[in-house]
């Protein structure tokens, strides 16, 4: 399996961000063709109690990272991509990963 996870920086209006990220972007990304699972967390936490740099994480999950790097460039994918400006200003960062089950 092959991730795709954002890390969403601390908004500056958290209401705006949060109701546009579920109603609009996420809708987005569902068309991804060949998204096995999508999953979002909010208020991201710091085990320490320290102030966490990221307020939201989406996760992604493809088969391999062919299909993902095919869901990134069919059309839902540039859409996702032109709507990030429309509500992360604070900015996000994308990893991907190779993803093993351990034992």
């Amino acid at each position: 399996m092959h991730k795709l996870i954002a890390l969403y920086h601390q908004p500056e209006d958290r209401k705006h961000f949060r109701e546009h990220l579920l109603g609009v972007h996420l809708p987005l990304v569902a068309a991804f063709p060949g998204l096995r699972a999508m999953r979002v967390g909010f208020d991201a936490a710091d085990p320490s109690g320290a102030a966490a740099p990221y307020f939201a994480v989406v996760e992604c999950e493809f088969d391999d990272e062919n299909a993902m790097r095919a869901a990134l460039a069919s059309r839902a994918g540039q859409a996702a991509s032109a709507d990030v400006p429309n509500y992360a200003g604070a900015g996000v960062t994308i990893v991907t990963l190779q993803v093993e089950s351990v034992s």
